[in-house]
């Protein structure tokens, strides 16, 4: 039987971050074609990224607790900050860019943002 390793709970996380921001890189002209902002995309993704160790901290607290309640509150928590952290970044983009605002990019990091629960 092999010993496996002690890694990292958000290895895969960071490996899905790397991937998703490479393939922005990558395929900038066919966002460009499709009406996506590069840059919008890669800021969305760094803060959901940024948002994720925070929240992780939370439940991962939440987990090592015998109260069902503490968990509970632990892993609601830890959603609500994720949550209120992208809900403020959005703000921000929607406040300085209201007029130039990318619509393409916006609506796809809101349905990034919508899918918390798989990030």
């Amino acid at each position: 039987m092999a010993m496996r390793r002690n890694r990292s709970p958000l290895l895969p996380i960071i490996v899905f971050f790397i991937l998703l921001n490479a393939l922005f890189l990558v395929g900038r002209n066919f966002l460009e074609r499709s009406g996506f902002d590069q840059s919008v995309l890669i800021i969305g993704n760094l803060v959901l990224f940024a948002a994720t160790p925070v929240s992780f901290v939370f439940a991962k607290r939440g987990l090592k607790s015998e109260n069902p309640q503490a968990f509970v509150r632990s892993v609601y928590m830890s959603i609500m900050i994720k949550l209120f952290i992208c809900l403020i970044a959005a703000s921000d983009l929607y406040l300085l860019f209201r007029k130039n605002l990318n619509r393409p990019s916006t609506v796809y990091m809101h349905g990034i943002i919508s899918c918390l629960h798989f990030y």
